[in-house]
């Protein structure tokens, strides 16, 4: 895995790491596809790792100040979030077509490329979100009802669940932009972007929920006001820095038209990432009903131990994201070895960093759990769950990589149909058949999620290496 990049980033002293540091967080106007791979991906990474974890933060933020409304409130934003996950799912999937052909017009130097690109990913984007708001807010009080909510969550909460989903559009808009920013190899807009929704929807969260100074208490209804507010301004900001001079991407009036060949290209690859998303999405679903079986204790240490290991994993999500804009810029500049190297490196990193993690897991599961719960049973499950997924880290580490490697090629089925077999056809049937047959019980299921995401990592660069992704058109 060595290569002379790699010994010098490891050799060179500490102050260039801090320069990288500041440089990463700062942002800057390079190249990616010259240069030392191990630096560029330091300073893609850094950003996105950031980006990432802001993501996070709302939904932390909506939950920590609802649960002062009671048990109805907290109902309310947890089924709202289960059907928003429709929402990320579809953002998600645009996002990954447009990162890949950005990134590829970004490596051609077709800047001109690149802005058409992306005045067609946000027109695109646009007409989703309305269909999408449209359905969602006027359907809110039947949708929670489906989701099995009672007469007094949708009573005191269809006012919340109605924002949200007619508000799709500032959650979308904001996923699918900051791809833009990222397929551009502008990592650190993308975090700042985050940085700013996050920072107001902190700070007037509470002023909407419990009516503090000059604003109205709208209860439950003010952390969705709030959140679309943030989000809403943070989009505002990605457009008008996507219209500013000095930016990477630059878009004037005569982008401002329908370019039909680029615009089914797009609808292309993300309706596959969509595809992509959904397959990964519903086999999380078939793994708790089968868990629910084993009863509310056993449940509780899964959700517990998949949260910590979600949380952990982000910063690899930054990093597996800094591989595919790599490659595409790579390729866009016909430099394929390039874009081979930079994903190997990358996946060494994330190996190191996950690796270490998973260490730690496994060692102080038990410490780990045990913030999140006193019940007895329940951290059992927990600490099993940790132990068990954790062991797999280090295939991970390659697998998460690899996958938004295609991706960030252009080349989405491929990362889709690995999903779909390691997932729908070998990891449910398995996960059933290990808990029930083979009487193992939820280690069964967690043993079955380890071994599925193993075999997507190994699967993946056996693929990988015959470099089919190497040739894809975007």
């Amino acid at each position: 895995m060595s290569t002379p990049e790699t010994s010098a980033a490891a050799s060179g002293p500490p102050f260039r790491l801090w320069a990288a540091l500041r440089e990463a967080v700062r942002g800057s106007h390079r190249d990616y596809t010259v240069g030392p791979i191990g630096r560029a991906i330091l300073l893609l990474a850094v950003p996105m790792v950031l980006e990432t974890a802001m993501e996070s933060v709302f939904a932390v933020v909506d939950v920590f100040f609802v649960s002062r409304l009671g048990a109805e409130a907290i109902a309310t934003v947890g089924l709202t979030e289960s059907m928003l996950t429709l929402i990320y799912t579809v953002a998600m999937g645009l996002s990954i077509g447009v990162t890949a052909t950005v990134a590829r017009r970004i490596g051609e130097k077709d800047p001109e490329g690149a802005a058409e690109a992306a005045v067609q990913a946000i027109g695109l984007g646009v007409m989703v979100a309305v269909g999408l708001g449209l359905v969602g807010g006027i359907l809110a009080p039947r949708l929670l009802g489906l989701m099995g909510a009672e007469d007094a969550v949708v009573r005191h909460g269809v006012g919340y669940t109605r924002i949200m989903l007619a508000g799709n559009g500032t959650v979308l808009l904001l996923f699918l932009i900051n791809a833009i920013f990222r397929g551009a190899g502008d990592a650190a807009t993308a975090m700042r972007v985050l940085w700013l929704a996050n920072g107001i929807n902190i700070v007037i969260d509470p002023m909407f929920i419990f009516g503090i100074g000059p604003f109205p208490e709208l209860g439950v209804q003010g952390a969705a006001v709030a959140t679309n507010i943030g989000r809403g301004t943070a989009v505002l900001f990605q457009m008008y820095l996507l219209a500013h001079p000095a930016g990477r991407i630059r878009i004037g009036r005569r982008h401002l038209r329908v370019i039909p060949g680029v615009m089914l290209r797009l609808v292309r690859l993300s309706g596959t990432g969509m595809f992509q998303m959904f397959i990964g999405m519903a086999s999380w679903i078939g793994l708790i009903r089968i868990l629910a079986g084993f009863g509310s204790e056993v449940l509780a240490g899964y959700t517990i131990g998949i949260r910590v290991i979600i949380f952990a994993l982000l910063p690899s999500w930054g990093m597996s994201n800094a591989a595919a804009t790599m490659v595409g810029q790579a390729l866009g500049a016909a430099k394929p070895e390039r874009a081979e190297r930079a994903v190997w490196m990358a996946g060494f990193y994330n190996m190191l960093f996950l690796g270490s993690i998973g260490v730690l897991f496994f060692a102080f599961a038990g410490n780990i759990v045990g913030i999140f719960t006193g019940e007895v049973e329940a951290a059992r499950w927990g600490v099993a769950c940790l132990r068990i997924v954790s062991t797999g880290f280090l295939f991970y580490a390659y697998g998460m990589v690899l996958t938004q490697s295609f991706n960030g090629a252009g080349d989405a089925w491929t990362p889709t149909l690995i999903n779909l077999i390691c997932f729908w056809v070998l990891e449910l049937p398995l996960a059933f058949w290990l808990a029930h047959q083979v009487g193992l019980g939820p280690n069964g299921v967690f043993i079955a999620l380890t071994i599925a995401f193993s075999s997507l990592a190994v699967v993946s660069a056996v693929v990988f290496r015959r470099g089919r992704w190497k040739t894809r058109m975007v």
